[in-house]
């Protein structure tokens, strides 16, 4: 399905990633004017964005019936968004939620509709470049899958999982996962610091390597761990770091607690 083909859209909550997954909508061929914005207090940047693509926007809920309304505001208030939305549910409409924590039964429930959708997108979808996980309930039809992954695929990869469960792993996994790569960088950059680099300068070097780094994974079909090892000469400089991120309780076991700490957050959230 083409996003030029899917109808009206109801995005409510203009948020970051709101308006991250907003533009890669429009940048995937969502017309302007099939888009409508509802947020209480939106940054200037949202009114910028909806007055150059044509787009509504709009601080209250509109009266007719979208085609599909993409909840993303935080967990916390989904009730009182659900209250909200109840009226103006109709038999067509799709609802595609990427509030963590918050589960499909839940939005069901609040919205009296099966006909539900609970993604993870992550932010580098402002840029394409975002992978989202997806699950669908049995009332979701064909089409309603179609039309979600046309929409979360105009912002990069999309998994579908058919364990409502296993997204909150992916929200741990992806959906947190940008912040875990951009501290890597700042802890790369005050190691650098610390052998004599110059903060500019150990900046440059970790950040640059990172985006290399993905670029190659990017641009090359390998297997992470193949990569790893094409970089890593025996007994050399690589090997000798990889020994201490490697290492029992290194690099490995941390994030599997990091993880682990993300996922159980998640499930918090949706009690």
């Amino acid at each position: 399905m083409s996003l030029s083909d899917c109808g009206s859209v109801l995005l409510i909550g203009a948020g970051k990633m709101g308006m991250a997954m907003a533009a890669g909508w429009v940048r995937g061929g969502l017309p302007g004017p099939a888009l409508t914005l509802v947020d209480p207090d939106p940054h200037e940047s949202v009114s910028a964005f909806a007055s150059q693509h044509g787009a509504t926007l709009r601080t209250d809920l509109p009266s007719e019936t979208p085609r599909v309304v993409v909840l993303a505001v935080k967990p916390q208030i989904m009730g009182d968004v659900l209250g909200m939305v109840k009226p103006l549910v109709g038999a067509e409409m799709l609802v595609v939620s990427i509030a963590a924590g918050i589960s499909s039964n839940k939005i069901a429930a609040g919205l009296a509709t099966n006909r539900v959708v609970r993604t993870m997108p992550n932010t580098p979808a402002q840029i394409g470049k975002g992978v989202s996980g997806a699950f669908a309930g049995d009332a979701v039809t064909i089409e309603d899958r179609q039309l979600t992954e046309a929409l979360l695929a105009a912002a990069g990869e999309v998994v579908w999982v058919e364990d409502e469960t296993l997204i909150d792993a992916v929200t741990a996994v992806s959906g947190s996962g940008p912040a875990y790569v951009f501290h890597l960088v700042e802890a790369m950059a005050a190691a650098g610091e610390g052998e004599g680099l110059s903060p500019e300068q150990a900046m440059v070097l970790a950040r640059q390597t990172v985006v290399g780094a993905a670029a190659l994974m990017e641009a090359d079909d390998s297997s992470a761990e193949q990569l790893r090892k094409n970089v890593t000469s025996p007994n050399g400089t690589t090997q000798a770091a990889l020994d201490v991120l490697m290492a029992p309780g290194g690099l490995g076991a941390l994030m599997k607690r990091a993880i682990g700490a993300a996922r159980k957050r998640s499930e918090e959230l949706g009690q």
